[in-house]
């Protein structure tokens, strides 16, 4: 009786475990790309509210003044609501080359690194809100 033939196909499970591991992957990036597109609309909508208001005080017959940082403020809400998203398409791809290489290593610093400035950034946030509240 001659020896079987070796498989060189891994078993069910394994392609199982591979797809799943795979498809976690990809909702973890789309989870990246929902949060970017909310701080970019979030970011729009800080700035185009500090607009709005000008345009409502102007229409009304009061001396217009500057936007002052709340423009800014958005401008930067958008550039990081991009760079979170670029941010998730890198961790996808090294995610997935490490996945296929079956050596996988969990984010560490990039999970930090945004958690920080997020915190940061509403911080920043809170304080400019209490200093225009104070000046009204």
């Amino acid at each position: 009786m001659a020896d079987p033939k070796p498989n060189d196909n891994p078993p069910p499970a394994a392609h199982s475990d591979r797809a799943s591991d795979h498809l976690a992957n990809e909702r973890t990036f789309l989870a990246w790309v929902r949060t970017g597109i909310a701080v970019v609309v979030f970011g729009f909508a800080i700035g185009r509210f500090a607009i709005a208001i000008r345009e409502f005080l102007q229409i009304q017959g009061h001396a217009t003044k500057p936007a002052g940082l709340t423009v800014w403020f958005g401008t930067i809400a958008i550039i990081g609501g991009v760079l979170l998203t670029l941010v998730g398409l890198l961790r996808y791809h090294r995610a997935r080359a490490q996945l296929e290489s079956g050596h996988f290593e969990p984010a560490g610093f990039v999970i930090d690194l945004v958690g920080i400035l997020v915190a940061l950034f509403g911080l920043v946030l809170a304080a400019y809100l209490v200093f225009i509240a104070l000046r009204l």
